[in-house]
């Protein structure tokens, strides 16, 4: 038996191609927004989100200029889920401590640490260049 065939039997949404597929994963997407959406890190990330992004496109002088300052907001979005997600899967597996539980999660929460400072130095730079240069 193959691998797919293994998968295919364990889990009958693997079994799906196409259309099908990419329109059962968009709707997986979405389940994922909606559980994001109840942290309250992601929702304070996505309204300052909701100001920032459309501030890119003033502060931004140039197409890449503009992709950069709304793509780092962005990663702080997409790597605030990944967080999540560990921590959800982490707190799954049971609630006593364990080392690596703790790295684990200690590492998603310096991920979140970095985008979030590379998130404000792309600002900065882009605020310095833009009102003060």
């Amino acid at each position: 038996m193959s691998d797919f065939q293994d998968n295919a039997s364990v889990n009958p949404q693997k079994s799906r191609s196409g259309f099908n597929r990419m329109w059962h994963a968009l709707g997986y997407s979405m389940e994922g927004l909606r559980a994001g959406w109840k942290e309250t890190a992601f929702r304070q990330e996505a309204l300052a989100a909701s100001v920032l992004l459309p501030l890119s496109l003033w502060v931004g002088r140039s197409w890449v200029e503009t992709a950069l300052l709304a793509g780092s907001v962005l990663i702080v979005m997409i790597v605030e889920l990944l967080n999540t997600g560990i921590e959800t899967a982490i707190d799954r597996i049971g609630p006593e401590w364990h080392d690596l539980s703790k790295r684990a999660k200690d590492m998603g929460s310096a991920a979140v640490l970095l985008s979030l400072l590379l998130c404000i130095a792309i600002w900065l730079a882009a605020l310095w260049q833009r009102l003060l240069a």
